[in-house]
This record gives C-alpha cells, structure tokens and sequence, in this order.
C-alpha cells in the first residue's frame, strides 16, 4: 500500500545554506506564553489588596485625643516622644490603612489641624485614632 508521501518520507531533512539552524531553546522560545493583556496581572493584584475602613471615633475618644494633645502641646519645649496611630487613605481605591509612627512632637498647628513630628512628618489631627507617651503616662494620664 503507498501513501500520498511516500516519495518525500526518506528524502534528507532540508538545510538553508543562508541561515544557520535555529537551537531548540530558540524553537520554543517562539511558543512560550506572552502577557496578552500587559497591565491585567497589575490590575487583578491591585484589586485583591486589601484595605481598611476608617473607624468612626467617639465623642468621648475625641475628647481624650484632645485633651493628650493639649498636653503633649505644654511640654513642646522637652520634645516629648510620642506612638501615633493614624489613618492613611489610599490613594487608589475606597479605605486605606492604620499607621503608627514614633517620633518626637516639634510642633502641634491648630490652625492647620497637624501634628508635626521633628523628622518633618505631618499627621493631620482629624486622622489620629492613638496617642501614647511616656509623658501622658508620667502625667497619670490613661491611655
């Protein structure tokens, strides 16, 4: 029985004399997956972190914020060092997350609503959730 290629099956493979033989890595190189959609991988990333909701304070939360930076304000001059807790908003999606930062207080602006720590950080007052210090402490203060 003869095939439709039985006159090509044992001819030699055929060879250019141009161009060198590609290696087998090269070959499947050619086949290998490629980011169809460049940004998805970024974007499905982005969707599934997670953030957190700002937690709504108390009045009573707010008047013992208040009365510690009252405080922390009258003894500026020993640069008191404080752990503040705060909410950051995310700049991308709905919530943002809770940092604390310690440092010592240069400077408490009402007008401006920040806490300014001496390495030049702002914390604006509206988003602190947690104030301690070893001088509220000192100052039988409960934290």
């Amino acid at each position: 029985m003869t095939g439709p290629y039985d006159d090509i099956v044992n001819l030699p493979h055929p060879s250019s004399t141009r161009h060198p033989r590609m290696s087998a890595i090269d070959r499947a190189a050619q086949f290998s997956p490629f980011a169809a959609l460049s940004g998805h991988e970024a974007a499905v990333k982005e969707t599934a972190r997670l953030t957190d909701q700002r937690v709504e304070l108390t009045e009573d939360k707010k008047t013992e914020l208040d009365m510690k930076l009252r405080l922390i304000g009258e003894h500026l001059a020993e640069h008191p060092e404080v752990s503040i807790t705060y909410f950051q908003a995310d700049a991308k999606k709905d919530g943002g997350s809770y940092k604390t930062t310690t440092n010592a207080v240069k400077k408490i602006d009402d007008f401006l609503r920040i806490v300014i720590l001496t390495d030049g950080e702002q914390i604006p007052i509206d988003d602190i959730y947690e104030i301690n210090s070893e001088l509220l402490s000192s100052l039988f203060i409960l934290n």
